[in-house]
């Protein structure tokens, strides 16, 4: 069982990791934090840092973007979020109040579901917390389905404020809890029930016809997963060398696996998707289930909601440009010029990231800085990702000398842009500043944002930048691309 044994300690590692993620932690806390050898430690980090989920700055080990992967496998395999999203969010939109869904885990109800107004007092739960059960009217919604409905006046949090109901299955089993929540600003708790109570019995009537409703078809079997994502290849493991723990990757595989189909996969389905035996698909699923991350139903085996407890909730609430900075940092170590990220509002590009080079002489933009998007590298690979009748509504003024205002020269660049996977701007902005750009996509393959690297013609001609820029531009803007592929929130400028 040393597979076995090798994929709880990793999970050992994520959970010390997870557990105050605010905190910079290094191998020597780790070690003291799990009571594992340091040289476990070691190879475990290893490990997950060659995977994804974790990063290593300096000697800091940190959560990374994609471990949210065995999060969403949770979500997906329970698949609540996915049907019962729609309603929450059109609730939260209705009553202009913080809407969330939550499940019960252990002594506490785990969020899995969160559906926020954007206002300057805000309510901060995250997708994945885990909150005290008898503290909040979720909570005490699942512990007492009976109660038609249940309320929190300040027990979580002074000022703090929730109504909420359970929700049930086609079966009438309680699966979840609908809560809004509020504070005393803005309402007392009967205030609230009165604003809310209505709106939330037809959302939960919504619902609960929802689940009833027949389950589609089911999609066709899993292809199974890609080398890259299983990485259980004997070529990794020789290239790596003795600090890969493969035992440890296919276990995780094997977690992952289980949200390829909503309502779990059989051991003879996981081996399938995974491509690994069926005898170590078997022992990586009885060590998930023993640790409480998996349950049998039938012949089926699903994951549970403690699995959102490895850093899903902290990675969810991260910023745009908290996920972007490492990336840019890297990217400005490696080629020594400042680099950006925007993204488009309107026609103009606005700059939601950046890090500059440290140089007398320097492109001075800050984070908020717009610019006219047809001038700038970043505008024509963003406009490059539009129908072409958007640029028909632009109308290209000259900024410098070098600008291009005809709307066909224009309609040109963007589509060569739109050919070459990237483009460059030299001097239509400003005189003296020359810069290259390429895409960044989210999770369904859209245009989003726009990387780019300027410079001083003095520093660099366009040949420089293609040669010298574009291929680490180009590398970077998949790492970054990869981590936003786990973002579930829409993303918007500021």
């Amino acid at each position: 069982m040393e597979s076995a044994g090798t994929l709880e300690r990793g999970l050992a590692v994520l959970r010390a990791l997870s557990a105050d993620p605010g905190r910079r932690m290094r191998a020597t806390d780790l070690t003291r934090a799990t009571g594992l050898a340091r040289s476990t430690v070691d190879r475990v980090v290893a490990t997950l840092a060659h995977l994804g989920h974790l990063r290593i700055e300096d000697r800091d080990v940190l959560l990374a973007p994609p471990l949210m992967e065995l999060g969403e496998a949770y979500l997906a395999c329970g698949g609540l979020a996915e049907i019962l999203g729609p309603h929450a969010d059109r609730l939260a939109r209705e009553l202009d109040e913080s809407v969330s869904l939550a499940v019960l885990d252990g002594d506490g109800v785990r969020l899995v579901g969160r559906f926020t107004r954007r206002r300057t007092m805000s309510i901060a739960f995250r997708t994945g917390e885990l909150l005290p059960a008898e503290r909040c009217a979720a909570g005490l919604a699942l512990l007492d389905p009976a109660a038609p409905w249940t309320e929190d006046d300040q027990l979580m949090e002074p000022g703090l404020i929730t109504v909420a109901m359970p929700v049930r299955d086609g079966s009438g089993k309680v699966v979840c809890a609908l809560s809004v929540a509020s504070h005393t600003s803005r309402h007392t708790v009967a205030g609230l029930r009165a604003h809310a109570l209505p709106r939330l019995r037809n959302a939960v009537a919504d619902m609960e016809t929802a689940l009833a409703a027949p389950v589609p078809p089911s999609a066709p079997p899993m292809p199974p997963m890609p080398p890259t994502a299983v990485d259980t290849s004997r070529a990794t493991k020789e290239e790596l060398g003795a600090e890969y723990l493969q035992s440890l990757a296919r276990g995780l595989a094997v977690l992952v696996s289980l949200g390829s189909a909503r309502g779990g996969l059989t051991l003879a389905g996981a081996a399938k998707v995974t491509g690994l035996p069926r005898a170590t698909v078997r022992r990586a699923i009885l060590s998930l289930e023993r640790l409480g991350y998996v349950a049998a139903e039938g012949t089926r085996f699903v994951l549970l909601p403690r699995v959102l407890e490895l850093g899903y909730a902290h990675l969810s609430s991260r910023t745009l440009e908290e996920i972007i900075r490492p990336h840019l940092e890297d990217l400005v170590a490696r080629v020594r010029e400042s680099a950006s990220v925007a993204m488009l509002s309107g026609d103009e590009v606005v700059y939601v990231a950046r890090v500059p080079v440290t140089s007398i002489m320097s492109v001075d933009i800050t984070v908020g800085t717009r610019f006219p998007a047809y001038a700038t590298s970043m505008g024509r690979v963003l406009l490059a990702g539009l129908p072409d009748d958007r640029l028909s509504a632009i109308t290209p003024r000259p900024l410098t000398m070098h600008t291009v205002t005809s709307s066909g020269e224009l309609a040109a660049a963007v589509r060569r842009a739109r050919i070459d996977g990237y483009a460059v701007v030299d001097q239509e902005l400003e005189e003296g500043v020359r810069s290259i750009a390429v895409p960044l996509r989210d999770r369904n393959g859209r245009v989003v944002a726009a990387l780019n690297v300027a410079t001083h013609v003095s520093r660099a001609t366009v040949d420089d930048l293609l040669r010298d820029v574009l291929p680490v531009l180009t590398e970077t803007a998949a790492r970054i691309t990869n981590d936003l592929a786990h973002i579930r929130q829409d993303l918007v400028p500021a």
